[in-house]
């Protein structure tokens, strides 16, 4: 029996950490593909170091290109590979392009899927990551989910109800794991940037791709500089929209290159908020208890606002809403709250729902 995780881009690497060390610890055997959807070291090979995470045992290097280009080059690999390997359960992570392809994949070759991180909805079918999490949903025979909410989706949805699980978040069991090895102190020096700072992540089609929005954010990013120095790790998707638009050209906006796990935890836990539009960061700083304004008009992570964090903004609320943000809070005015399940023990949880719905299948 072989299980095969499928993993291709940044966020999908702190998700695969702890049920790959989890179905390990079990003894179940596996292999790892990676898609190299991300490819930079930043991007990739870092997290693979930081998490140890096994050496994958195929990776296949599809790089860039558009979302029909990506997705149809992890289809031809992933289907050679599943045809030599037949593994007994595929099992994705997130809503990139090569979670969507190893989905479709798999279920053409009659092979079950886990969907992890099942359920999330932001309801905007402009998003391509919308697009993947519904299609990969509706492929999966297990359903794995971080929050009640998405239970809630895939109940609504018609999806069988022995299929879906409330697991919890394994991205936060690699938070926690790593936490103790977080050195803000460290991190922020190694930048030249003062103790008090504020972290951006900005990369969503919607505010980089079309030139007017770019040049908003470029204002968002000046206006909060004129605050607190800003710490702007930027991605490759945007970086010469928002380079042509000057966005480093403020003295205290800092752009760096994509940073590793370690060394950008290590930033947003130092800092006094975090400006993104990423999923993942909502619900790290959620559990880390770092104001986080998102840049966006929704969240498939509704949970990070009642129960975290996070606030949803636009271009003309984030800067009075980082004004507020940045006020101390008197002692004991706001109890940090953390969602239910977030509690380190996810990846185990995923395993022992694996490990019993594979007792449960006929021998094919």
């Amino acid at each position: 029996m072989t299980l095969l995780h499928v993993t291709g881009a940044r966020p999908n690497f702190p998700k695969a950490a702890p049920v790959i060390a989890a179905l390990a610890a079990a003894g179940v055997r596996q292999r790892l593909v990676h898609t190299g959807q991300h490819y930079d070291d930043r991007l990739s090979e870092v997290f693979f170091r930081e998490l140890s995470l096994p050496t994958p045992d195929l990776n296949l290097g599809v790089g860039s290109g558009s979302h029909a280009e990506q997705t149809a080059a992890v289809l031809v690999g992933l289907e050679r590979e599943m045809l030599e390997t037949r593994p007994e359960l595929v099992i994705v992570y997130g809503d990139v392009n090569s979670t969507l392809a190893a989905a479709v994949a798999a279920s053409k070759l009659q092979i079950p899927v886990a969907h992890v991180e099942a359920g999330l909805r932001s309801f905007d079918r402009s998003m391509p990551e919308e697009i993947n999490r519904i299609v990969t949903d509706r492929l999966s025979d297990l359903l794995l989910c971080t929050s009640a909410d998405a239970v809630a989706h895939l109940a609504r949805e018609g999806a069988a109800t022995e299929s879906i699980h409330l697991v919890g978040n394994p991205m936060i069991d690699t938070l926690l794991a790593h936490r103790h090895q977080l050195d803000s102190e460290r991190a922020r020096r190694a930048l030249g940037v003062p103790a008090d700072y504020l972290v951006a992540t900005l990369h969503r089609p919607g505010n980089v791709d079309d030139p007017e929005s770019a040049a908003q954010l470029v204002r968002v990013v000046h206006d909060a500089g004129a605050r607190l120095d800003v710490v702007l790790p930027l991605h490759p998707r945007g970086r010469a929209v928002l380079e042509a638009l000057g966005i480093g050209d403020h003295p205290r906006v800092h752009v760096v290159e994509p940073l590793g796990y370690l060394d950008f935890m290590s930033l947003v836990q130092g800092s006094r908020a975090v400006i993104t539009d990423s999923g993942g960061v909502q619900e790290e700083t959620t559990i880390l208890g770092v104001p986080c304004l998102t840049l966006r008009p929704n969240t498939e992570r509704p949970v990070t606002i009642t129960h975290g964090t996070n606030r949803l903004v636009t271009y003309d609320t984030v800067i009075p809403a980082l004004d507020e943000a940045l006020i101390p809070a008197e002692p004991g005015a706001r109890p940090h709250r953390t969602p239910p399940l977030w509690d380190g023990h996810a990846g185990e949880r995923i395993a022992d729902v694996i490990i019993d719905w594979l007792g449960e299948q006929v021998p094919r």
